[in-house]
């Protein structure tokens, strides 16, 4: 490892403009630090713990389902597990993700527009999708000022 250069990990951030329109785009968490785990050991790279987190669910998509317009219930992490899936936002930008890429849903409070609001989602090429969500009190810092 190398300890001079940290990681930056990509993820697809959905978040609301000052007028309630849902967009998305790519964002990095790179609040990585150093943790010496203890003498002897490799350390390793390590973000913050997030604080706030109210709960962790387990969703099944179902195959080819499309989930109409609506919004994140809280701030939430969004990891896929199995399958592929799609999420679409306001703006008409659409996103397909599939396992080891991160999703954050950060649109909470849209205001309806042409007969959308927040975003719509669903399964891909005919198989479930197995999402975990990981919900929080609040949309973090560093998620907050993700360009």
């Amino acid at each position: 490892m190398n300890p001079s250069t940290p990681p930056r990990v990509p993820y697809w951030r959905v978040w609301r403009d000052a007028e309630g329109i849902s967009h998305q785009g790519q964002a990095w968490l790179d609040s990585f630090q150093i943790l010496h785990l203890a003498e002897g050991i490799q350390s390793i790279w390590r973000t913050p713990t997030q604080e706030g987190t109210t709960g962790i669910v387990l969703i099944k998509v179902e195959p080819d389902g499309d989930y109409d317009w609506h919004e994140n219930p809280v701030p939430q992490w969004i990891v896929p597990l199995s399958g592929r899936w799609f999420v679409e936002t306001m703006d008409g930008h659409r996103v397909e993700m599939g396992p080891g890429e991160l999703s954050f849903g950060g649109d909470q409070g849209c205001r309806r527009t042409e007969g959308r609001l927040g975003h719509r989602s669903g399964a891909l090429d005919g198989q479930p999708a197995m999402l975990m969500l990981i919900q929080l009190e609040r949309i973090p810092p560093e998620v907050a000022a993700a360009s």
